[in-house]
């Protein structure tokens, strides 16, 4: 395309890019998004967020169909998986999704710019489009959206096929028989589910001695016993020191993290999530003043503004967690900043859910956090299995955690696994959001029969007064 001139240029479509350049659009300015990919949406719609909760919903569905109708009494026969159909349904979810935000953009009046952008200085984006040929974009604000990347792990390489990362886990011809999970968190646990419920015999490696790094360890420690009670194998402590393919399959190198003889673990297939890292290769920030911080992430104030003039950093390549609607948050504030308006986030509020069944949910600050900052603190707790409406649903693993200040009873932190434990943090994540305490929550009507009552009485129980337990 022709060199053109806007008001704000946004490097990157995922969730962060695109709120950025739609809100500033709406704001009433001329704003363009570069995107190297052919769809817009970024990793979480193509292959993050979108496409793995399509096949957690379609996999929940045929595990459902197979192990629990019975109790209802609806007799069915054993189900028959249709892998293709599956992985069909999935990417149409995903068409529809990005094709929604291309429509967003053309209702905005937001410029797609198809290519691979990088800074040129003094307020210019240069962008290589896929021909090869180069244009040269500007604007006096510029905003670095570029998300992140699967984190390598030495030793082991990815091939997309036998060894691989989400990306490549989205989309296996076949279910494998064995697959080794590398990492307990988000993204493991829930891949790892997906293709347990499809018959694969998963075990998930974790060098820590827990699962769910980050979060509240009571939780994460339910959560295991739970997955594990589904089928899923643990061996939390280990190390993975190489991986090596083969015609059996993928053998994998393991030690104790704490020291000890080396072991080997043989595999159909192996998923690396040991986590992700930002992904600024090709932009060239040092060129531009674009300062990093220790942890390779770009360096930004209060206001997303990075070391050089006109330059705004957001969503996984800035501190903070690397989620969705975190960065979509930040994208949304970046641009109304940079339009004169002076918005807030709350970082205490950002939830975080894992979207395995049951999912967990989380919000605020975790029990160890309160301990290790010395705040004297309160907790509540619920479990499902004294929820009426659980029990109807015949879901009652799990429990509600509210932590609250001991003097003031206002909510620090929340945490819920159990059935729809994303859609119930939402409750716990505006109280905090509202400065609300536990009473608050106590004293608010909640529905009967619902899950909610659940959240409800465990608020009730940070004052030793819950009525169903």
């Amino acid at each position: 395309m022709a060199d053109q001139a806007f008001d704000v240029i946004v490097i990157g479509g995922g969730p962060g890019g695109y709120v950025a350049a739609i809100r500033a659009a709406q704001l009433g300015l001329k704003a363009a998004c570069v995107e190297k990919l052919p769809t817009l949406g970024g990793t979480c719609l193509n292959v993050g967020c979108i496409p793995s909760k399509a096949l957690l919903q379609s996999s929940e569905v045929f595990e459902e169909a197979g192990h629990a109708l019975a109790q209802h009494g609806i007799a069915v026969a054993a189900p028959k998986l249709d892998l293709s159909q599956m992985l069909a349904r999935k990417d149409k979810v995903v068409q529809d999704n990005v094709n929604g935000v291309a429509f967003l953009f053309r209702k905005n009046k937001v410029t797609w710019v198809q290519g691979e952008g990088r800074l040129g200085g003094s307020g210019t984006v240069l962008v290589k489009g896929a021909d090869g040929a180069e244009s040269k974009l500007t604007a006096p604000h510029i905003i670095i959206a570029t998300g992140s990347e699967t984190m390598p792990l030495p030793g082991v390489e990815i091939d997309e096929e036998k060894i691989v990362t989400s990306t490549g886990a989205l989309k296996l011809p076949a279910v494998p028989k064995t697959m080794a999970v590398i990492g307990a968190g988000y993204i493991g646990l829930e891949m790892g589910t997906v293709w347990r419920r499809l018959g694969t015999e998963v075990t998930v490696i974790e060098v820590l001695d827990r699962i769910l790094p980050g979060m509240d360890s009571e939780i994460a420690t339910q959560a295991q016993r739970i997955l594990k009670k589904q089928g899923m194998n643990f061996r939390l402590g280990t190390k993975v020191t190489e991986a090596k393919k083969g015609k059996a399959g993928v053998a994998l190198g393991l030690t104790s993290a704490a020291g000890g003889a080396a072991e080997s673990l043989t595999v159909d297939v192996v998923l690396v999530a040991i986590g992700r890292r930002p992904l600024t290769r090709g932009l060239d920030l040092e060129k531009a003043g674009v300062k990093l911080d220790e942890r390779g992430r770009i360096a930004i104030d209060h206001n997303f503004r990075t070391s050089a003039a006109g330059i705004y950093a957001i969503g996984d390549v800035v501190v903070g967690p690397m989620l969705a609607h975190k960065a979509e948050d930040e994208g949304a504030a970046c641009a109304e900043i940079i339009a004169g308006q002076k918005p807030e986030i709350n970082y205490d509020a950002i939830p975080g859910v894992v979207y395995t069944w049951p999912e967990i949910g989380s919000v605020g600050k975790t029990e160890e956090q309160l301990k290790a900052a010395g705040v004297a603190y309160k907790v509540g707790k619920f479990p499902f299995s004294a929820n009426g409406r659980a029990r109807a649903m015949a879901a009652t693993d799990g429990q509600v955690k509210i932590l609250a200040d001991a003097a003031t009873d206002r909510i620090l932190g929340a945490h819920i696994i159990g059935p729809d434990a994303g859609t119930l943090i939402q409750e716990l994540v505006l109280a905090i959001e509202f400065g609300a305490s536990a009473e608050d929550i106590a004293r608010t009507s909640h529905a009967h029969p619902t899950l909610t009552e659940a959240v409800r009485e465990a608020a009730l129980a940070v004052a030793g007064r819950a009525i169903h337990i």
